[in-house]
């Protein structure tokens, strides 16, 4: 398993976070996804052997939210 956390925009609302998180959550691969409101950061664990890093944060990207930095370990 691999971990990544990315650091986004801040979020508007509570509810950005359940949105992203759902997301995430759906896709194969993806064991948990947290994301912290006032850091305005998602740290994600998943299996690289199914999904890496880079799509993760292209779903974010694409529910409109901007991804200004990742680091993965």
């Amino acid at each position: 398993m691999k971990k990544a956390v990315y650091q986004m925009q801040p979020f508007s609302c509570p509810s950005c976070i359940r949105r992203i998180e759902g997301a995430l959550l759906k896709q194969p691969g993806v064991r948990d996804a947290r994301l912290l409101f006032h850091s305005a950061k998602a740290r994600v664990e998943f299996d690289e052997s199914i999904v890496d890093a880079t799509t993760l944060g292209n779903i974010i990207a694409s529910l409109g939210y901007t991804v200004l930095s990742k680091k993965v370990a």
